[in-house]
């Protein structure tokens, strides 16, 4: 938790626990404890991941604040938040891909027997030595990119002379590099938020979309799960004045693809679902 705070590096982490007495003092440690190797970190990372402890663990420490009066438990829940998979902070894409680069180095320094040294540099040090904060507009964005990828391709051929028959990390996968440009068309555009990884560290996070009826219908039939909750208040003026008929007053058959009005009128189509321009909008279906 000290490290995710002060957003330090593994090593830089380490160092602190070595040199810093507030860390000792937080961590009931004897001030004449020589420390531990930054590669202890990522092992207790990987551990923690395993089956469902850090899920125990939340649950633990989740008990012991609502004992303290700190946490109160919440009498609504939205449809999107019956699990929460990831709290990431939200990188910007040429981020989002140097951090990547930055997480590998970091997982390969852990598990490799070979030393990185013929890779890295003072470039790299200046590059990747650090949590990668460049903001919504970094100076030179192209040779920023073009760097980072030469970076991931030397690394990678790094892995393939010296990995052979290795299983990496999660955060270390080979494969084609590219850059994926919006809009573009052959598979190489950017993937819907669904797919879309969002932290190098929890590969699996994904960023969700909340208040949209087809969620519920599609949790029932692609997951068998039946998503509860309230949905988003409806904005439309019919439903603010109480005038004329709103969205919630009608009635949606999914299976049978038919709507039906509050006056028993059932609808003669059903079109969609339609992918709509946003890569973040949910699909759209037209029932006339």
């Amino acid at each position: 938790m000290l490290q995710f705070l002060l957003g330090l590096s593994d090593r830089q982490a380490a160092e602190a626990v070595r040199c810093r007495i507030d860390f000792r003092y937080a961590m009931a440690m004897e001030l004449d404890d020589p420390g531990f190797h930054h590669s202890v970190l990522a092992g207790f990372r990987d551990r923690l991941a395993e089956g469902d402890r850090a899920d125990r663990l939340l649950d633990l420490a989740l008990a012991r604040l609502k004992e303290a009066g700190l946490v109160r438990e919440h009498t609504t829940q939205r449809t999107d938040s019956t699990h929460v998979l990831a709290a990431v902070r939200n990188p910007t894409r040429l981020e989002l891909v140097t951090e990547a680069v930055r997480a590998a180095l970091e997982e390969v320094a852990g598990m490799s027997p070979h030393p990185l040294d013929e890779l890295a540099d003072e470039e790299w040090g200046r590059r990747y030595g650090r949590p990668v904060r460049l903001g919504k507009n970094p100076t030179k964005p192209t040779t920023r990119i073009l760097a980072t990828g030469n970076d991931a391709v030397r690394l990678l051929e790094h892995l393939y002379r010296h990995g052979t028959g290795r299983t990496w990390g999660p955060r270390v996968q080979a494969g084609r590099l590219r850059w994926r440009t919006a809009g573009k068309e052959g598979g190489a555009g950017l993937p819907p938020s669904s797919r879309a990884a969002v932290s190098p560290y929890d590969t699996s996070a994904r960023y969700a979309r909340h208040g949209h009826i087809p969620h519920l219908e599609q949790a029932a039939r692609e997951h068998q799960v039946t998503v509860s909750g309230p949905l988003r208040s409806n904005p439309t003026r019919q439903h603010r004045q109480n005038e004329g008929f709103a969205r919630d007053d009608f009635h949606i058959d999914y299976d049978r693809q038919q709507v039906t009005c509050p006056q028993g009128q059932v609808s003669a189509g059903w079109h969609g679902p339609y992918p709509t321009s946003s890569p973040t909008a949910a699909p759209l279906i037209m029932a006339r």
